[in-house]
């Protein structure tokens, strides 16, 4: 069995389980964000009267962060509300980070554990060696009131990388890369294994977008196996190592994909399709009216170290807007310890509060009609950010800092 099928098997109770398996698996931790006030109503209609594992339940606003409109201040007192109703001590509340980094900051999420969110970007645990997946409201209703939900067992790609990248790429570029050449729909309900030489050598900050942006495969889940990278990582907020599942050297992938980085140029992706992949030195004369770094894909202390290094003693050209959105509150205050906070403020940044800010178009930096944003996001189809007139290109951190320095889509070589 791959390790993924181990940890779905112990979780339900099974020896051993296989591909397009159905199974009822114990969930280790259910995370609801502040998009998901649907899950409270679910809960009452399915009959719910308390929530049976609410040390396992955490509720995490970061998407309306702090809220921007009635409506949304409205479903924060009705989710605050049912939290303390349920007994639910984890209720992490705004300004306290996107729900991937702070689940990994509160020291509930670790390798071998299955977790469920209601946001498809929780293959980024996978990065940790979890089984992480997005689910919708009323499967996370069921989670809260039985603590198991049904999984049909995904089948396995492997995607490899090898080589040393050049200065300037990071893992943003490879994952572009990578979507690029298998396009949107390459893993559809599978989930994908990231290994390699290259992957060995990433910290793990980087191995985080890998398995994120798995989901804009198609992936049900994302796998990287755990090793020294991962433990000194989960260290720091109080995990200590345990044995693993690994997978039986045995085990056949349902397709193995092998990419050569070395010679890999800084990437973007096109406007209004994640998969439209090209080197950003072929984006020509594209002025760029506001860049964004943050989000659960590129708002970590290693992306924020990135650009500030890139703007150090420079300031970001004039008609271009720079919003920077640390992904934690825990990040932002390392960034801030670390001087990166006061490097790119002295540069022209606009910071805002921890969370998800204008990557799903509700606030601190959405977009007019016309205008141009180069955004260390995961997603850029029209309307993501605001107009649906408006164009996104998703870069990596670098490709992000350099953008905002000349004031046009640039890759870091071009300075």
């Amino acid at each position: 069995m791959h390790a993924l099928e181990k940890i779905l098997a112990r979780a339900s109770g099974k020896e051993r389980v296989s591909a397009g398996e159905i199974v009822v698996a114990q969930v280790d931790v259910a995370e609801v964000n502040d998009l998901y006030l649907q899950v409270v109503k679910s809960f009452y209609e399915l009959g719910g009267e308390k929530v049976l594992f609410p040390e396992r339940t955490t509720f995490v606003f970061d998407h309306y962060s702090p809220a921007p409109s009635i409506k949304a201040a409205d479903n924060h007192k009705k989710m605050r509300e049912f939290c303390a109703e349920m007994g639910i001590p984890h209720l992490f509340d705004i300004g306290e980070g996107v729900c991937h980094q702070v689940l990994v900051e509160s020291g509930m999420v670790g390798p071998g554990r299955i977790v469920v969110e209601t946001d498809s970007h929780t293959t980024t645990l996978g990065s940790l060696g979890a089984f992480g997946t997005g689910v919708g409201a009323t499967d996370m209703a069921t989670v809260l009131i039985s603590g198991t939900l049904w999984f049909k067992v995904p089948r396995v790609m492997k995607i490899v990388f090898e080589g040393e990248p050049r200065n300037g790429v990071m893992a943003k570029d490879l994952i572009l890369h990578a979507l690029g050449e298998l396009k949107q729909d390459a893993a559809l309900y599978k989930a994908v294994e990231f290994c390699g030489g290259t992957v060995r050598t990433m910290c793990q900050e980087e191995r985080m977008v890998l398995c994120n942006m798995a989901v804009e495969m198609g992936a049900k889940a994302a796998y990287i196996e755990p090793d020294e990278t991962t433990w000194e990582y989960l260290a720091r907020y109080g995990w200590k190592k345990e044995e693993v599942f690994l997978t039986d050297p045995d085990f056949e992938y349902e397709s193995v994909h092998t990419f050569a980085v070395s010679g890999l140029k800084p990437k973007a992706a096109l406007p209004g399709s994640v998969d439209n992949v090209a080197d950003t030195d072929s984006v020509k004369n594209v002025r760029v009216d506001q860049v964004f770094l943050g989000t659960c894909t590129g708002g970590r202390l290693n992306d924020i170290r990135v650009a500030a290094e890139i703007l150090k003693g420079k300031k970001v050209a004039p008609g271009t807007r720079f919003v920077v959105i640390p992904a934690s509150r825990r990040i932002f205050q390392d960034a801030l310890m670390a001087g990166y906070i006061g490097t790119l403020v002295e540069a022209g940044a606009v910071l805002s509060t921890p969370g998800c800010g204008p990557c799903l178009g509700a606030h601190e930096g959405i977009l007019a009609p016309g205008e141009v944003c180069v955004a260390t996001s995961s997603r850029n189809f029209p309307g993501r950010m605001g107009s649906t007139d408006a164009q996104i290109y998703i870069t990596s951190p670098a490709v992000a800092a350099a953008s905002a320095l000349a004031g046009f889509v640039r890759g870091p070589e071009a300075l």
